[in-house]
């Protein structure tokens, strides 16, 4: 959310579909302005913080560190987006609204399927809708926001799968470091690159989280 040029890479990740008056925030509720996205997105990634965080505190108490790890970077992450969707919505003159559910954790592995489910619901639908609400309103904020989450949880997806596949593996195991970009969120476990391929930050930048 600095440059021009973090607006251009960010929009690259966003995914187009049809344009649509009313689109869905969540099963069994609707969206038709970018506000009314943004809010929804707000409220959505703030409830995701706050289930990951404790998510990974039953991660430790099942003895899965790693696993733990990672659901703190997640929730970072998460914290970082309902950061971003606050600012756009306050730069439109409103207010952001929350409504704060108390986290009900499973099991390691149901949570860390729950998490799938719910990442690939963002990108495969929830955010693909908003992007495409906020390109018909030309909100170029909205935009950049929508695609850098949209492009983050693509991410964390395929790091809660991997996680889920090796399961077993992890149980009694070491804890593990986790890099995550304070401008867009990007979560990795390896810092193999010099920027942030989502929004340019250098890596040196990065928040490290075990």
């Amino acid at each position: 959310m600095k440059t021009l040029k973090t607006l251009i890479t960010l929009s690259v990740f966003a995914l187009f579909g049809t344009l649509a008056l009313t689109v869905h925030a969540e099963e069994g509720k609707k969206v038709s302005t970018t506000l009314e996205a943004l809010q929804a997105a707000y409220n959505g990634e703030s409830n995701a913080s706050a289930k990951y965080a404790a998510y990974a505190k039953k991660a430790d108490e099942e003895g899965y560190a790693e696993v733990a790890s990672l659901f703190r970077a997640t929730s970072k992450a998460e914290a970082i987006h309902a950061a971003s969707d606050a600012s756009i919505i306050k730069s439109m003159k409103a207010e952001p609204k929350l409504t704060l559910a108390t986290p009900a954790p499973k099991t390691t592995k149901e949570n860390l399927e729950d998490a799938i489910k719910g990442e690939t619901y963002e990108v495969t639908t929830m955010y693909p809708e908003f992007i495409a609400l906020a390109e018909k309103d030309k909100n170029q904020g909205a935009i950049m926001v929508f695609g850098g989450a949209k492009a983050t949880e693509t991410e964390h997806a395929k790091l809660y799968q991997a996680a889920l596949d090796k399961l077993p593996s992890l149980k009694g195991g070491p804890a593990k470091e986790f890099y995550v970009c304070p401008i867009c969120g990007y979560t990795v476990a390896v810092l193999a690159f010099e920027k942030c391929p989502i929004c340019g930050e250098e890596k040196a930048d990065f928040l490290t989280i075990k």
